[in-house]
């Protein structure tokens, strides 16, 4: 079981022991405010404060959606009264389904810089396919208070075999490292070590090295021949090809393939932003199709989270409206006080329900 390497590293320890000291560490981030994940794109705010209310007073909840098409971006944010409450609501209801999937609660961090600079955080690999969120979080609390947990998953929800846990101290995170890398996790051998950001990895000589170079935005009568001209200054090259459809047409991008990697390099610091023939062409490493779509999810989430930065805590919740309210009186009233980015009355609200 995924929990026995930690209680074979460290005596007592409880997820309801690290709620409590965590809540008690309202230095570090706001003792009452909850970020909630991995939601369901179904549950909407009043569902949410139906489940939060249960545990103590809430003062406002708010699930983000998309500016344009109010979809559910997955996460949510609840404030509490006390910080008493917001720990035992992450106490109790952290990995509890909704709608069919377990939500994943922890402090909000409104501070970006803590968040992205990696401080604390540690990564973990080869973990068992069924070690979820719980599973882990169960494993690396007793370390010490953790601001986040997550399993990586695919667009179908299966574990990608690897997590992360960020730790309010360092001390934490070294302990883990230290007492958890090499050992078995439902008999897997894992790896822990600390969290290298993304950047840091590019930037990093064994990272670096590559030998295909992806060429776009070439004028339509751009040719082989031009490409093998234009790059072969640079170095030898093995192969070149401009991409054509069907009819023959050029798609207006191509791949100059070098014997060496330094000369690749080369190609792409000095041509990257390059006019020829009226067209600026844009010259980088070619990924593959799996990079490529890794690197603009990491882009959107990034939009994502600096969003949810700028407006968290801007959301109102109101509750026993008159059925005569629509959206256009609700935003008459509240308009006196502030620019209004949205209003909504929703209709025929769902109560809480587990499945």
């Amino acid at each position: 079981m995924a929990a026995q390497a930690a209680s074979s590293a460290s005596e007592g320890g409880s997820p309801a022991a690290a709620a409590a000291a965590a809540a008690a560490a309202a230095s570090s981030f706001p003792a009452t405010s909850l970020y909630v994940g991995d939601l369901d794109v179904s549950v909407q705010d009043a569902q949410l404060f139906d489940v939060f209310a249960q545990i103590g007073g809430v003062v406002s909840v708010r699930v983000c959606r998309d500016v344009t098409s109010r979809k559910s971006l997955g996460y949510a944010y609840v404030n509490y009264n006390t910080p008493a409450d917001a720990a035992r609501a992450l106490e109790m209801l952290n990995f509890t389904p909704i709608n069919g999937r377990p939500i994943r609660i922890m402090y909000s961090n409104r501070d970006p810089s803590l968040r992205k600079s990696g401080t604390a955080n540690i990564f973990i690999k080869n973990l068992d396919k069924s070690i979820d969120n719980k599973a882990l979080y169960d494993t690396f609390c007793v370390f010490g208070n953790i601001l986040s947990c997550k399993v990586a998953t695919d667009p179908a929800g299966e574990s990608k075999g690897y997590g992360f846990v960020q730790y309010e101290r360092d001390e934490a995170a070294h302990a883990a490292i230290e007492k958890l890398n090499g050992m078995l996790m439902n008999d897997k051998k894992v790896y822990v070590g600390p969290f290298v950001r993304k950047q840091e990895r590019d930037n990093s000589p064994g990272n670096v090295k590559f030998n295909n170079v992806y060429v776009k935005n070439l004028a339509e009568t751009t040719t082989e021949d031009d490409l093998k001209e234009i790059f072969g200054k640079f170095g030898a090259i093995t192969s070149v090809v401009v991409m054509r459809d069907g009819d023959g047409r050029s798609k207006c991008f191509g791949f100059v393939n070098f014997e060496s990697p330094d000369e690749a390099a080369l190609a792409v610091q000095d041509l990257n932003g390059k006019k020829f023939s009226d067209k600026e062409w844009y010259v980088g490493r070619a990924q593959k199709k799996s990079e490529r779509e890794m690197e603009l999810k990491e882009k959107f989430e990034k939009n994502l989270q600096e969003a949810a930065d700028k407006y968290q805590n801007t959301n109102l919740y109101l509750k026993n409206l008159d059925d005569t309210v629509d959206d256009e009186k609700l935003r008459e009233l509240f308009a006196d006080f502030g620019t209004i980015t949205s209003c909504k009355v929703c209709l025929n609200s769902q109560l809480l329900i587990y499945t």
